[in-house]
């Protein structure tokens, strides 16, 4: 047994890199691990309390937050709190949950801890080259909940700070964790209450009494509230690092009674017990609550003093319980729930600022980003939001919603397409881009409330029988669901309200907002945004090339950097098999059988987690939905384990006039061998098998390091004298002092025509380094770049691109990223959609592959998109921008109203083709580039930080400069 034990002991990364810090046999405070494997299995946020200077003196960090993680090894697993100076890789998203790190090093909990076994991550080191999934490839037969602790198991609070809950990872708007009750707590008695605390509760008073009381002086309200909870706000969190509130929320609910309304806040811990369990609609009991000036009257909101009823935890213990409905007397004479329906066509004729109730089916809704909010002066912080299209019966253009956090994360995580959604209290935008054009979108207002087919909520709600309800319930009737189903979509870039089409307007528009900024300083901008974060830059660029890639087949790509760049020949769009397309053709009341669309079998099924909800339901109805509204019957979207995996391919073109790939493929590196996966790692660089049970996963390779050897490479595009044909070309160096890629021993002077005919770099003088000299002596390569060469018709200088540093002087992506691309809505696996377009999971339960969403395809209105090059005016800044632009025809990204004859200056301003004529195709364009030549533009640029150094630019607008 105890050489078992000793066995166990040795294998465990954890218990031999902590047993010193375990046992305190050791002198060091700290210990480290090696290059063995560490896998992030949860990552959880606090906020900081007044003891962070004490307990990290040496920390200088401005973030008002703290982490805390668990690890594992695969054998053991710890929870540890990590290090302030690792809070800009959480917020980066280099490192999260499924990271793999090695060499991290630990050091003991403080003595004075309330968990004397915790441990703290002092530093580590996040291993990018294993891949996105290696955690997920390593832990696959590994049940992670079940891996024992290391240790005693630890208390579930944080572990830096005084505070008695976590936020959740992306906002601080939404409840996290366990500790929010959704049933009411057991009733307790008030022993502890003084005499005078405890007034008569057996009588009523109304509201109109407390107030009367309150404004003549009296601070003594006995009786208890009995009201109407009318609307409810969403959580306010006002933790600041100087307050020692261990629970800093309130949340505020309006309530009625028939003789007046008033404000009831909730404060600190009654926000856990309650906060999730009272609704609008709800009837209340209300006893020993204290009374104050409400904050819009004290803030100068109201011309007439208004009351607010605190209800704390102590000081008195507010007492709160629900009244049944069969308990109701109808001699309260309490109000009914204020609804404020409006439909699509009547939003043009409200005023801006307009409070409104909607209901309609989801077409479309939005992946999640942040964006910094910064109100009356207070910190500034990020806030989740997410785009939603509405349908209702009464125009064709859709209802546009803005939604940021509401009371209700828990239903606002599970609105999908072709659900029948309730949005009440919105807030009516409108934006003008002329004098005659305007749009009109609705956003929260702080008592928003959310109700989705499929969560339960309708039923609940009186709205049922409201006129404008039934009449869009009667709507459905007619509506066929497989032409909405085609209409779905989920996810990828989206923007709206659309700008103006001229300079003179856009600057108008602004009133006084950010300037112009350099490239530079954009560059710098965009280095320090968060995870999600989304800002928009307005700078001074020309385009020096573009390029337009087809839907079908990203490696098939119309380019152009010269205005005389020879263009492949423009090909019929193809509709070949989509994955995970539902075919749908039938009434709603159709009483004939329902066919599903064929399914193909996939050779490696996806790795789906357990904690992602799955789907066997493989059909929906509107029809079922509509019944929440009229006869209570919920869906139950949780279902059995998806089985769906089809992970077919778009169908290529043969016909390309570009070669080779833009980054260097996995199977050119080589390897550090790895002596205990050998066999593993031998059929990774080997041929393919044969056999099915030889085979591994395509990327398997990545899980194995690049060999020390290879520090980097160039790629190099060029352009055939014989036919233009385009080569995107891969350049390994020889460095003097490596063994494997060994330069010849021939001295030369390094620049860019010894080092490319030798092959490498000359063995007896150091190498220049790739950010600095080669790209200096890159001017040698450039083809009418100086001001006095014009011997070369076809050289255009404006056209070509600057050699920059990649490092340095280059932002963007060269192709567009998965997350941009909006997808087709496949209802049977909507559940593993919806978490593969959301924000990063924290708990590695919930985690998917992270090109999962590529097993979606690109909804109908994506049929390729342009990448323009652009260098800033500035200071010579390399821009690669994603430009979509608005196609007739499409629902998704409509054009302006507004005839242009889709020239390129035209297309730019308007943000895509006119809608009154046929757009030009791909082609036409790339052979107009040459209007583009000398062309000042002002660019309007939507940059969003999608994890890592990964930053999506797309373009907006550009306005020219007369």
């Amino acid at each position: 047994m105890a050489a078992q034990s000793s066995s166990s002991s040795e294998c465990c990364t954890l218990k031999k890199a902590l047993n010193k810090l375990i046992s305190k046999t050791s002198a060091s405070p700290r210990a480290r691990t090696h290059s063995e494997p560490l896998y992030v299995i949860s990552l959880e946020r606090y906020g900081r309390d007044p003891d962070f200077e004490i307990r990290f003196p040496d920390v200088i960090s401005m973030s008002e937050c703290l982490f805390d993680a668990s690890i594992t090894d695969g054998d053991r697993k710890i929870r540890v709190s990590m290090d302030p100076s690792l809070n800009r890789l959480i917020s980066k998203n280099k490192l999260h949950c499924g990271s793999v790190i090695r060499n991290v090093e630990f050091s003991r909990g403080e003595d004075n801890d309330e968990d004397g076994s915790s441990f703290h991550v002092c530093n580590l080191e996040v291993d990018r080259l294993c891949g996105g999934d290696a955690a997920l490839r390593a832990l696959s037969s590994v049940n992670v909940r079940s891996i024992p602790w290391l240790g005693e198991t630890p208390n579930s609070g944080p572990l830096r700070a005084r505070r008695s809950s976590y936020l959740p990872l992306w906002n601080n708007q939404d409840f996290y964790g366990d500790v929010w009750r959704d049933t009411p707590p057991s009733e307790s008695g008030a022993e502890d209450d003084s005499e005078d605390e405890r007034e008569d509760t057996r009588s009523t008073v109304s509201l109109s009494v407390i107030r009367r009381r309150f404004l003549s002086g009296s601070r003594r309200f006995p009786g208890v509230l009995c009201v109407r909870i009318l609307h409810k706000s969403r959580l306010i969190y006002y933790g600041k690092t100087d307050q020692k509130c261990e629970c800093p929320y309130k949340a505020e609910l309006i309530v009625g009674d028939g003789s007046s309304n008033a404000c009831v806040v909730l404060w600190n811990t009654l926000c856990l017990d309650w906060f999730r369990i009272l609704q609008p609609g709800q009837v209340v009991k209300l006893s020993c609550y204290r009374v104050k000036e409400s904050y819009s009257s004290r803030s100068g909101q109201e011309s007439e003093p208004q009351i607010e009823i605190s209800l704390n935890s102590r000081n008195p213990p507010a007492q709160i319980s629900i009244i049944p409905k069969n308990q109701i007397s109808p001699d309260w004479l309490l109000p009914d729930l204020p609804h404020t329906f409006i439909c699509r066509q009547e939003l043009p004729s409200c005023p801006h600022g307009q409070i409104c109730d909607v209901i309609g089916v989801v077409i479309f809704i939005g992946r999640s980003e942040r964006v910094r909010s910064q109100a009356d002066g207070q910190r500034s912080e990020l806030e989740e939001y997410r785009w939603l299209q509405l349908e209702d019966r009464t125009s064709d253009r859709p209802i546009v919603i803005k939604l940021f956090s509401t009371s209700q994360p828990d239903i606002q995580s599970r609105i999908y397409p072709l659900a029948l959604l309730v949005c009440t209290r919105l807030k009516l935008i409108r934006s003008a881009i002329d004098r005659t054009t305007s749009f009109e979108y609705l956003t929260n207002t702080s008592l928003t409330q959310v109700y989705c087919t499929g969560t339960g909520s309708h039923p609940v709600m009186p709205y049922k029988g409201v006129r404008p309800v039934r009449q869009f319930l009667q709507w459905l009737k007619q509506v066929d669901e497989g032409s909405m189903l085609e209409r779905a979509v989920i996810g990828g870039y989206f923007s709206y309200p659309p700008l103006p089409v001229s300079l003179h307007s856009f600057m108008e528009k602004r009133q006084g907002g950010a300037g112009l900024i350099s490239g530079g300083e954009m560059k710098l901008e965009c280095e320090r945004m968060n995870y999600r974060e989304r800002r928009r830059f307005a700078i001074q660029c020309v385009i020096t090339a573009a390029c337009y890639h087809h839907r079908e087949d990203s490696g098939r790509t119309l380019y152009t950097d010269l205005p005389s760049a020879p263009l492949s020949p423009r090909l019929p769009r193809q509709r070949g098999s989509e994955p995970h397309r539902t075919t749908v053709k039938r009434k709603l009341f159709s009483s004939g059988p329902t066919t599903h669309g064929k399914r193909f079998a996939s050779p490696l099924p996806p790795v789906h987690p357990p904690g992602i909800e799955e789907d066997t339901e493989r059909d929906f109805s509107l029809f079922d939905g509509a019944m929440e509204f009229l006869v209570g019957e919920c869906d139950n979207d949780s279902s059995d384990e998806d089985d769906d995996g089809d992970f077919s391919t778009l169908p290529t073109s043969p016909l390309t006039s570009r070669l080779g790939v833009l980054r260097v493929a996995i199977e050119t590196l080589p390897r550090v061998f790895c002596y205990e996966r050998r066999h593993i790692q031998a059929a990774a660089v080997g041929m393919q098998h044969n056999s099915f049970h030889k085979l591994l996963p395509q990327r398997e390779l990545e899980s194995f390091s690049p060999a020390s050897c290879y520090t980097g490479n160039f790629t190099l595009t060029m352009r055939a004298l014989s036919d233009g044909v385009t080569l995107d070309v891969i350049f390994l160096p020889a460095v003097p002092g490596t063994l494997h890629w060994t330069p010849l021993p021939l001295s030369h002077n390094n620049s860019w025509e010894s080092v490319l005919s030798h092959g490498g770099f000359s063995p007896h003088v150091p190498p220049p380094s790739p950010d600095f000299s080669l790209f200096d002596g890159a001017m040698e390569f450039l083809v009418g770049e100086c001001d006095n060469d014009s011997s070369d018709e076809d050289d255009d200088g404006d056209f070509s691109t600057l050699p920059t540093s990649p490092l340095t002087s280059r932002l963007g992506v060269l192709r567009v990223a998965i997350e941009t691309l909006p997808r087709v809505f496949c209802y049977e696996r909507r559940h593993i959609q919806a978490a593969a377009v959301g924000m990063q999971h924290n708990s590695f339960h919930k985690l998917l592959p992270q090109r999962e969403l590529e097993s979606f395809s690109p909804a109908s209105c994506y049929t390729g998109n342009f990448t323009l090059t652009m260098r800033a005016l500035s200071d010579g800044v390399t821009l690669d921008v994603i430009f979509l632009p608005a196609v007739p025809g499409t629902l998704h990204w409509t054009p302006l109203p507004l005839s242009h004859n889709n020239s390129w200056e035209s297309v730019l301003s308007h943000g895509g083709f006119s809608p009154h004529v046929p757009p030009p195709s791909p082609a036409d364009l790339i052979t107009k580039a040459d209007q583009l030549t000398n062309q000042r533009l002002l660019c309007v640029l939507e940059a969003c930080a999608l994890g890592g150094e990964k930053v999506e630019l797309v373009l907006n607008r550009a306005f020219p400069f007369r």
